[in-house]
């Protein structure tokens, strides 16, 4: 039973075999493609585009920044204009930290006055650390908190390079320097101690932009001498969406999911990677490697799963800590995660949604301030608040098939996997 804002689900025992050929679309490459565009003075064209409500805001903003759109169902056509203008209204980024932080970096650099915005949810996450870089290079950007809450309003100009060693690995603050030292006056240099998600360097890279890895661990960005390359993509299908439906396989005996046609990048399969660590069967097939490394991920359920230690390559898997966290509950054993204090600031406060949904479902949990440890055993019906975050409301409505579960407010999955309930009812 479901309706706009909760949704009761009952447990399915029996097993399942599943083909997800129609796993939502990449955000992060979404998003990217409706941005990345704007850098070009040809046409692009972005096949299989992510029609959700956050990529859709930044499609929007680029049609406000003047750019021409056309739209066949996921097949899209960005006309960029010959400069960005001003919009005559906010700019709405809805519920996507991507969307404000990316646009943060490469609007710092154009003429004019911008202001970005977002949901309530939105406006509570922090963006100090985007602006104070960004400041620090010659943007002017303000906002609640001094810069740190939008709306962010910013009065574009021109920008110093610089060189700036990050204190977070975070793909979005990644890309928003990028982006600002594309308008720089110099070549600019950026380093983090640990790569994060590189899908701005893969496309820019492969839209022309000189955006290289150095031997000393610091990415070169040269500043823009002409228009880029335009984008010729078809969106993969997103591993984070896709990894929902491997636990749920890894977890129920007898069950296997394969999920079609998904970036197989390096950054964005760790979670596989540990779920395999954990005891799951997993193949990886690629079959292209154009923009980025496309393919096939195939899990099959292996016996209960073991308890594991992730502490290291956070970055690569922060968004699917929430759904590994149900397999750990269900695992032999006590697992634990470190140096994710990152969890904190998205979309809710991660490290205490996961533990109140898991020590309402009767799992034993210990918080850390970077992290947490759940002893392993097993899962019961429990009524869970999704608090606005996405992640949260699909990891427990994926436990909610093991054992039952009543969840509130469902609607933030629109954001980000539109036809997430519908794959769900298909088990």
């Amino acid at each position: 039973m479901e309706n706009m804002k909760n949704i009761t689900i009952e447990p399915k025992s029996k097993s399942f075999n599943l083909i997800c050929d129609d796993i939502a679309p990449d955000k992060s490459i979404s998003h990217r493609c409706a941005m990345f565009s704007l850098l070009s003075d040809k046409p692009s064209k972005i096949k299989n585009f992510l029609l959700a409500e956050d990529t859709l805001n930044s499609l929007n903003i680029a049609s406000q920044l003047g750019a021409t759109i056309k739209r066949d169902g996921g097949d899209v056509e960005i006309v960029p204009p010959k400069e960005l203008q001003e919009a005559d209204d906010i700019l709405d980024c809805g519920n996507a930290g991507t969307g404000m932080r990316l646009y943060s970096g490469l609007l710092a650099g154009v003429d004019g006055l911008f202001i970005l915005s977002g949901d309530k949810y939105l406006r509570h996450r922090p963006m100090s650390r985007v602006a104070n870089p960004l400041r620090s290079i010659g943007a002017s950007i303000d906002g609640r908190d001094n810069g740190n809450l939008a709306p962010l309003v910013i009065r574009g100009g021109e920008l110093k390079s610089f060189k700036y060693h990050s204190p977070i690995d975070s793909a979005q603050v990644k890309s928003a320097l990028i982006l600002a030292g594309l308008r720089g006056d110099a070549t600019s240099y950026y380093r983090e101690d640990l790569l994060s998600r590189d899908h701005t360097e893969r496309m820019l890279s492969g839209m022309g932009a000189s955006v290289e890895l150095n031997s000393d661990g610091w990415i070169e960005i040269a500043p823009l001498k002409a228009p880029l390359k335009a984008l010729d993509i078809r969106v993969p299908a997103d591993p984070s969406s896709g990894f929902f439906f491997a636990v749920l396989a890894s977890i129920i005996e007898g069950s296997s999911v394969t999920i079609s046609n998904v970036t197989l990048n390096p950054t964005r399969i760790e979670a596989y990677k540990r779920l395999e660590q954990m005891g799951a069967k997993i193949e990886y097939i690629q079959k292209e490697n154009i923009y980025e490394p496309i393919g096939d991920i195939r899990v099959s359920y292996n016996g209960k799963l073991k308890g594991i230690e992730v502490s290291s390559n956070i970055a690569w898997l922060i968004d699917e800590l929430p759904a590994l966290s149900i397999a750990m509950a269900l695992a032999d054993g006590e697992s634990v995660v470190k140096n994710a204090k990152e969890l904190r600031v998205k979309e809710s406060d991660r490290i205490s949604s996961v533990l109140d949904g898991l020590n309402a479902c009767g799992v034993e949990t210990i918080e850390y301030e970077d992290g947490y440890r759940v002893i392993g055993g097993d899962l019961k019906r429990a009524s869970i608040n999704s608090c606005g975050d996405h992640r949260i409301a699909m990891s427990f409505a994926i436990a909610g098939i093991y054992c039952g579960m009543d969840i509130e407010d469902i609607e933030c999955i629109d954001t980000s996997f539109p036809n997430f309930f519908e794959i769900l009812d298909s088990i």
